[in-house]
């Protein structure tokens, strides 16, 4: 049906830019087709295979998605993706279409995807004769005066043809008559008939005369109108309104106010009187747009804007204006007023989104393609001339189209959805106005994920701590891994590395794979277990996985679950009971006796509280807290009873206190007759024992010098034995040979001192470990108990006991002097108390790499 025409270029140069822009962009059209067909044609005709013209794959349009996109509101083409054939998809009127006489041109946007190519396809609407010739109105009426003179010319309605070139009006024709010819004057794209007096009007003879004035187009057949003309002669009124030019030219901006004065035409009228006085008009024969836009005083001929003036809806106005007089009958003048209207920049660009990807991978490459744009602006000139950009700082650039105002949106850097998962491209269009305007356009990109990201813990390794005596088969603690990635590449599971020597620990540890919660099979008991260690791994559901391990330390907390165990006062029996002997007669703060305990807890829960509990007379007897020390409170009368019973509670310092009971029995007995002396006798004796006093003092140090020549050699023989005793009791993995901390306490009929690193709040002691332990002897031990720490009970007493000491070793320091290692033991040591190297006092020789224990 239609006729097509493609465009190809030869040139070698203009190829290769073709090319260079076929590899950078993807395909797009290398041609332009051009179809045309008769205006008026039956819906579905075939304008032409448009695919068989663009070479494209007949059988492979209907999933490369082959369809037309027109930039008008109307579809009136569509392709079959059948055959590829481009049809009328609804009937078309060129005239409506298109107005004027200019070639009626469609273009038409032809695309294609996987891989996306744009085509053009031009349609021109050939115009068809299918309009006959009509005026405005069916009648005129002329009124003549009979002294007009030949070559008077009076316009005609001027008839309209929507057809265009040659279908549209040629002539004008006059039934034959004496008087009258008709003129033709072409104005612009138009012909405009005036019907011209050739010969005097005799009103006598003839005052009315009728006409048919025939409007004859071009086509074959041709078509034409009528229109009647009644002539009227009139007498005298011999002169008419002159203007001082046919055609007037003015120019005024689009927008202008309602109300604007655009133009004042001024007629003059030689003749006085009414025949004299003009009228102004808007000629009748005038578009209809006109009347609805300008207005004309009448009066005065000011010409006023009365509607909205658009350029885009029409860029010239022509307006007829006729003068006339009031004589009898009335003459009249014409004239034309041209009214250009001037572009402002009032309109804003428009974007068309032509195609667009809304996902990307986060793995796509720079220079993907994800969109097709389009922008245009309704303004002409520099106010039409847009400049497009991206305006938002994103990955994403516009890349212009050989085509103008064709541009295509890529990627320009690579990707990481775990950065930014979704981007807002907001695409601006700036035309060139003053000022000038701009359109934004916002396309909304999704980044689809890749896994490209590992699981990862928040620290490693991780320290987890637990208290003892927890409930087997419920969970102890968790883990928790995080992943940058989205959906399954971010599902973690866990799992226990079962690997080394640590396999007795895995055997009753599990893990929860989805959720990381760790349950224990046991019940922990710090005092056999202080720590462990084991690695859990993480592993992402994404294609590769990903994994990465933590390692998890746990560290056992002690629970305040032993009781303190009472060391002093203990009956034969075993129970804790004991009778204390005191004469009557000694002082306040005499001390009775000291109730020793401990407690196989550490920290708080190990230390001891000592409160009477059960006492026969408070006003005797006083209980120190934390030494357990029983002191008399005030001097025995005579009115005291004889026994007393004192029952201490012993409780450590647990959230949940645990707490055991001693009784003391304390019995009044007589003083020895000495006291019972003269005072002279008393001061004497005081002299004598001041004496005696001194020599005692030679005595013991001359006794305790040959002691610490004896321990000294004991020393040297113990020192070059085997140190499988040391190995054995003193020596464990992580032990650094620092003794800087002891803790005393009492097993069976043994006592033990654990010395070695200053341990944390919740460490424990475990009682008859041998662990970094010493044996310490008893003073109330047996002589062959004292053989075995080679030295005397009265040794131990002289260097151990202090008047204010109360036997229980707390605090240990190590330090070395020469070629031997001290330990200083005693009561816990305020801030700035000071130790002396060298001194005896409360010093337990050891040396730990003999394995020996002494005491001097």
């Amino acid at each position: 049906m239609g006729t097509k025409g493609i465009t190809r270029t030869s040139n070698s140069s203009c190829f290769s830019f073709y090319l260079s822009l076929m590899l950078f962009f993807g395909k797009w059209a290398l041609a332009e087709i051009r179809y045309s067909i008769p205006e008026e044609v039956k819906e579905g005709t075939v304008v032409g295979n448009a695919a068989k013209d663009l070479g494209l794959d007949i059988t492979s349009l209907s999933d490369r998605r082959f369809r037309v996109v027109s930039e008008s509101k109307e579809i009136f083409f569509e392709v079959n993706q059948n055959n590829g054939a481009l049809y009328v998809h609804k009937n078309i009127d060129r005239e409506e279409l298109c107005h004027g006489s200019g070639a009626c041109l469609m273009e038409l946007k032809v695309i294609v995807e996987n891989p996306l190519e744009i085509h053009y396809v031009v349609v021109e609407i050939v115009d068809v004769n299918d309009h006959t010739p009509s005026f405005p109105e069916k009648q005129q009426r002329f009124e003549i005066a009979e002294h007009t003179l030949p070559g008077k010319r009076f316009q005609l309605h001027t008839a309209r043809d929507p057809d265009a070139g040659i279908n549209s009006i040629r002539t004008y024709t006059l039934t034959s008559n004496d008087h009258f010819e008709i003129d033709i004057r072409q104005s612009d794209d138009e012909k405009i008939p005036f019907l011209v007096l050739k010969k005097s009007l005799d009103r006598e003879q003839k005052n009315k005369q009728r006409l048919l004035v025939t409007a004859v187009d071009g086509g074959k057949p041709p078509r034409s109108g009528t229109l009647n003309v009644s002539i009227i002669v009139l007498d005298i009124n011999d002169n008419r309104p002159i203007f001082s030019q046919d055609v007037y030219q003015i120019e005024i901006q689009e927008n202008v106010a309602v109300g604007t004065l655009v133009f004042q035409i001024n007629a003059t009228d030689p003749d006085e009187g009414t025949n004299g006085e003009i009228e102004y008009s808007l000629g009748k024969t005038l578009k209809k747009k006109v009347y609805d836009i300008f207005e004309l005083d009448k009066l005065t001929g000011e010409i006023r804007v009365k509607g909205v003036v658009d350029y885009e809806e029409n860029d010239v106005y022509k307006l007829d204006i006729e003068a006339s007089d009031k004589g009898t009958p009335p003459l009249t003048g014409e004239c034309r007023v041209i009214v250009k209207i001037k572009d402002v920049n009032d309109n804003p660009p428009e974007i068309e989104v032509t195609s667009l990807s809304d996902t990307v991978s986060e793995d796509s490459k720079p220079g993907t393609v994800i969109s097709l744009l389009s922008v245009r602006d309704k303004d002409s000139g520099v106010n039409g001339k847009i400049i497009s950009s991206i305006t938002s700082d994103v990955p994403f650039q516009l890349q212009p189209s050989y085509k103008e105002n064709i541009y295509s949106v890529i990627t320009k850097d690579f990707l990481d959805r775990e950065e930014v998962s979704r981007y807002e491209i907001t695409v601006k269009a700036t035309d060139g106005g003053e000022p000038p305007l701009s359109t934004f356009k916002s396309l909304s990109i999704h980044i689809s994920d890749v896994n490209d990201n590992i699981p990862k813990f928040s620290q490693n390794p991780l320290q987890f701590y637990m208290s003892e005596n927890n409930v087997a088969g419920k969970s102890i603690f968790s883990v928790s891994a995080t992943d940058k990635d989205a959906d399954d590449n971010a599902a973690i599971a866990y799992h226990i590395m079962r690997e080394g020597s640590q396999n007795d620990i895995f055997s009753f540890l599990n893990i929860n794979p989805s959720n990381g919660h760790i349950t224990a099979q046991k019940s922990f008991d710090f005092e056999t277990m202080k720590t462990f260690q084991f690695k859990v791994v993480a592993s992402d559901s994404g294609t590769p996985s990903l994994s990465s391990n933590v390692t998890v330390n746990v560290f056992i907390l002690d629970q305040n679950d032993n009781a303190p165990v009472i060391l002093y006062p203990l009956s034969s029996n075993g129970s804790a009971e004991g009778v204390e002997e005191i004469p009557r007669n000694v002082n306040a703060g005499h001390l009775v006796t000291k109730v020793r305990a401990y407690d196989a807890d550490i920290g708080y829960n190990g230390w001891l509280l000592f409160s009477l509990q059960e006492v026969t007379d408070h006003s005797l007897f006083g209980l120190d807290r934390y030494t357990g020390q029983i002191r008399t409170l005030r001097s025995f009368t005579e009115t005291d009873e004889a026994e007393h019973k004192l029952v201490i509670l012993v409780k450590d310092n647990g959230n949940v206190s645990l707490s055991a009971t001693a009784t003391v029995i304390v019995k009044l007995v007589e003083p020895k007759e000495a006291f019972a002396a003269s005072d002279v006798k008393n001061s004497a004796k005081a002299d004598e024992e001041n004496n005696v006093t001194f020599y005692l003092m030679i005595t013991l140090g001359s006794v305790s010098a040959l002691f610490l020549i004896s321990i000294i050699v004991l020393i040297a023989m113990q020192c070059s034995k085997s140190t499988d005793y040391n190995s054995k009791y003193l020596q464990e993995t992580n032990y650094d040979g620092t003794l800087c901390h002891s803790i005393q306490y009492r097993s069976g009929d043994k006592r033990y001192m654990l010395v070695g690193p200053r341990m944390s709040i919740g460490s424990t002691i475990v009682p008859g470990s041998h662990a970094n332990t010493l044996v310490l002897p008893d003073r109330r031990r047996t002589s062959e108990e004292v053989r075995h720490c080679s030295k005397s009970t009265e040794y131990t007493s002289k260097y151990l006991q202090e008047t204010n000491y109360d036997g229980t070793l707390c605090h240990s320091i190590q330090y070395r002097s020469g070629d031997k290692r001290y330990m200083l033991v005693g009561p816990r040591m305020s801030i700035g108390s000071t130790i002396v190297p060298g001194s005896h006092a409360n010093t337990l020789n050891i040396l730990i790499q003999y394995g020996c224990f002494s005491c001097f």
